[in-house]
């Protein structure tokens, strides 16, 4: 089954050839040559995953990324960029990027990427059916929301899942590498910012409920305190 990639990428010369040897490895590839026509693909088309050039013009790749998550928050997303500062990667890591590639790099290193995020994706998450009481909160796995009192907090699909799996080791020390490992798939040092930018957004779901913490040990895990 070919899988759809929406492809954004001023550099025509550049954009010409992953779009071909993509297409070589059995991707269907809709190639925008701006960020404004890669929204309005988006908005007409169902795509797999995306990849973004970050310096665009008529919009960028992160504002591209802000819109096409409003539209469908578990898509996901790769940058790329010639950049190597820091602070653009921790931008794209906050918005939620599965990965994000330096240029100038192989056209393999892109595509061995793009095969283990969508591995990933493909994975059913085992979430449980019944909605789950942590402290104040009312955790519904199945319709990916997390409610206190009359206010709802609309989930992902990892947020959903992350938060499965500290409720279930609730108390107890988890490991990095083990949350990493069920989560993401994978303890690399990208996968390790992801997962601290989602326990930051986890810690704010939460922080109406003062029993309930996410302590951090550095460099060994995490316990999610639920006080009974």
């Amino acid at each position: 089954m070919k899988r759809y990639i929406l492809l954004a990428e001023d550099d025509f010369d550049f954009g010409s050839i992953l779009k071909q040897y993509l297409e070589i490895h059995e991707y269907h590839v809709s190639w925008a040559k701006n960020g404004k026509e890669a929204l309005d693909m988006f908005s007409r088309q169902q795509f797999d995953i995306c990849v973004f050039d970050v310096m665009m013009p008529k919009m960028d790749g992160f504002t591209l990324a802000e819109k096409v998550i409003d539209l469908n928050p578990e898509i996901p997303f790769i940058f790329l960029t010639a950049k190597k500062m820091k602070d653009d990667k921790i931008k794209g890591l906050k918005l939620g990027a599965d990965d994000y590639i330096v240029k100038p790099f192989e056209a393999d290193i892109l595509v061995l990427r793009i095969q283990n995020i969508l591995r990933r994706s493909q994975r059913v998450p085992s979430v449980k059916e019944e909605v789950v009481v942590i402290g104040n909160y009312k955790f519904d796995p199945i319709n990916h929301c997390l409610k206190l009192d009359d206010s709802q907090q609309k989930l992902t699909e990892k947020e959903t899942k992350l938060i499965q799996y500290l409720y279930d080791h609730k108390n107890r020390m988890i490991k990095r590498e083990d949350l990493l490992n069920e989560i993401w798939e994978n303890d690399d040092f990208f996968s390790g910012r992801s997962m601290d930018v989602f326990i930051s957004r986890l810690r704010k779901y939460f922080k109406q409920d003062h029993n309930i913490t996410i302590e951090s040990a550095r460099g060994v895990g995490l316990t999610f305190r639920v006080e009974e």
